[in-house]
């Protein structure tokens, strides 16, 4: 009997779910009918706002009020240093700057919360169990703005590896008789990546009406480098000098490309100190044992 119970039961369940999930479906599909009438006229406010989809309408009021508390507690310039740092990472868009404002506030609210979880419920004690809610309550914290400027590293050492590359390019299109716009313009549709999308925005920005140095200027600004700072100043240079941008992109190609072959040095001396780390505690503790072990238990049998 309680076999049958439970299976009925399940049964109805299901019927339930069902019947819910198919009237779902028929509105959704009623309402993106609706949608597609440019014609129809919607009398009722209700069924106005009945267009829009659930998710809107369900989490669009808890994600303004969330960014709004985000934008009015956070201290003085950190909104504006977070926009920055979006722009270097190549996500200027305001709903982005929204979201990361909702997740530091989820963050540092919930860390509390969580902290106390870990301290009452973690299989630890004494020191271990305070350092395992101190590293947790901490990764919360600092969690969005670590994985933040991750994503800003990554971007600016992808533009770094490909900055010689990049230059080599306008150089041929430069000395095989195209302008600096048209050898820009070659380079983007050539070779994708971060910084042939940084080169299309100036480009855009200068079809828009702005000049080539305020352009070249927005572009160090946004990507904030010294190799691009470097290039852009040299541009600037030769234009208001009237120097020849073949010869400048040249030198500048040259240039990047031994600054490249120094940070692959560069990464291939701190190699060995990084290793330091996990050697001295995870390889010779082990090595220990294996080695000195054997010998600490015979001379604890012959005394």
């Amino acid at each position: 009997m309680l076999i049958i119970g439970v299976v009925g039961l399940g049964a109805c369940i299901g019927l339930i779910v069902y019947v819910v999930v198919g009237q779902a479906e028929e509105k959704a599909s009623i309402r993106g009918s609706l949608r597609q009438l440019d014609d129809y006229d919607i009398d009722s406010v209700r069924e106005r706002e009945l267009l829009d989809p659930l998710r809107t309408r369900a989490f669009a009021p808890i994600y303004s009020g969330l960014s709004a508390i985000g934008k009015r507690w956070t201290p003085l310039g950190y909104a504006d240093k977070i926009r920055q740092k979006l722009i270097s990472a190549g996500t200027p868009e305001a709903q982005v700057f929204d979201r990361f404002l909702v997740t530091r506030v989820l963050t540092v609210v919930l860390a509390p919360v969580v902290g106390y979880l870990v301290y009452a419920n973690v299989p630890l004690g004494g020191v271990f169990r305070l350092v395992a809610t101190i590293v947790v309550v901490a990764g919360l914290v600092m969690g969005p703005d670590n994985s933040l400027n991750r994503k800003i590293a990554k971007r600016q050492y992808e533009i770094r590896r490909r900055l010689p590359d990049v230059m080599d390019l306008l150089v041929i299109s430069v000395e095989a008789g195209l302008g600096f716009e048209q050898a820009l313009d070659r380079t983007v549709a050539s070779v994708p990546g971060a910084l042939t999308d940084e080169f299309a925005r100036m480009l855009g920005e200068v079809r828009a009406g702005s000049t080539r140095a305020d352009a070249m200027r927005a572009l160090d600004a946004r990507i904030n480098l010294p190799e691009i700072r470097s290039f852009v100043l040299a541009i600037i240079q030769a234009d208001t000098f009237g120097v020849s941008i073949g010869r400048v992109l040249r030198s500048q190609a040259d240039e990047m490309r031994i600054k490249r072959r120094q940070l692959a040095q560069e990464r291939a001396q701190k190699a060995p100190v990084k290793m330091l780390i996990p050697m001295v505690f995870c390889i010779f503790p082990a090595m220990f044992v294996v080695i000195i072990g054997p010998a600490f238990m015979n001379v604890a049998t012959t005394l």
